[in-house]
Formats: structure tokens, C-alpha cells, sequence
């Protein structure tokens, strides 16, 4: 599951999907941290974000995340403690395949069809109730859902190589 640090999202994952493994959007996690940074100094610590992000070993991004710590620490305490706090859930994607990782580590898909909805009901305009609206957002999702089911999205030979351990078979 990925999604943004909502605490009702995580919470309902749990309840409705026990076991299953939450990505932190990269994206997101990235504008949390460098919003604890005044303006004049995001460029840098930026780049320093992103290379994080960049690489496809999680031992080579946790070494850059621990870089990361050791340079900006002592100038932006507040953002490197939000980056700690979050790093973990940030770079669950690295224990998946890496032809996986750039559709799994962002909510971009996700952002990109609300982004149609929002454009599509725009010109729209005023609807005459709320179930018009609704029909029009749901009409959109479905020729999303088709056009995603025409395209090999993740390819699950790659997933079923990676062996994940079942948190249900070991309650047992």
C-alpha cells in the first residue's frame, strides 16, 4: 500500500488489509521534510533528498540517508528529525524488485487520476446533484481502470521471486 503519512489511511490498512507492507510516498515524505526548511536553503537539501531516492540498492540509500543525517543535522535539526522519523517507511520500496520501484515508491498514479477527475468536473461546472458528480468521477475511474489493464503495470514474475515471510502463517 502506498500513501501519503495519514494516520486514518495507515490505520484503515491495518484493520481492512492486516500483513500487507506500507510505502510512505517518497514525494510526499521529500515536501515534509523540506518543510521545516527556510526557502533560501531547500535547493541543496533537495538534491540530497532525491539522490536518496535515486539509487537501487537499499544499502547504498541507507548509506546516503545516513550522510544525509550527518550534513544537515546540526543546521535544520527539526527536518532531519522529521527524515528519521520517516526514512524507514520511505524506502520500503527497495525490498521489491527494482523494475518495480518507480511505480510503488510515489502516489503519482493515484495523484494523476485525481487530477483528471478534478479537470473533468471543472468543465463540467455546476452539476444538478451530487450523484451527477459522482457518476462522472466514477465513469472516469473505470476507463482508468481500463487503460491500466491493457498495460503489464508491475510484472508479478519479478514479485514472485522476491520472498516476502506471511505475518499470518507465523501467528500460528
Amino acid at each position: 500500500m502506498v500513501s501519503d503519512d495519514h494516520e486514518g489511511i495507515k490505520a484503515a490498512v491495518a484493520a481492512e488489509m492486516p500483513g500487507v507492507e506500507w510505502q510512505r510516498c517518497a514525494v510526499h515524505f521529500e515536501r515534509n521534510v523540506l518543510s521545516h526548511v527556510p526557502v533560501g536553503e531547500m535547493s541543496e537539501m533537495a538534491e540530497d533528498l532525491k539522490a536518496i531516492f535515486k539509487v537501487r540498492r537499499e544499502k547504498t540509500a541507507r548509506a546516503l540517508a545516513e550522510e544525509f543525517v550527518g550534513l544537515h543535522g546540526e543546521r535544520f535539526p527539526k527536518a532531519v528529525s522529521v527524515f528519521e522519523a520517516g526514512i524507514e517507511e520511505a524506502l520500503s520500496y527497495l525490498r521489491y524488485p527494482g523494475s518495480h520501484h518507480a511505480r510503488i515508491r510515489t502516489t503519482n498514479m493515484l495523484e494523476r487520476l485525481f487530477r483528471e477527475v478534478k479537470r473533468r468536473t471543472r468543465v463540467v461546472g455546476v452539476f444538478p446533484n451530487e450523484a451527477s458528480a459522482s457518476t462522472l468521477a466514477t465513469e472516469i475511474a473505470l476507463r482508468s481502470t481500463e487503460q491500466w489493464a491493457l498495460k503489464r503495470y508491475l510484472t508479478m514474475g519479478a514479485l514472485e521471486a522476491v520472498e516476502k515471510p506471511n505475518p499470518q502463517l507465523s501467528r500460528h
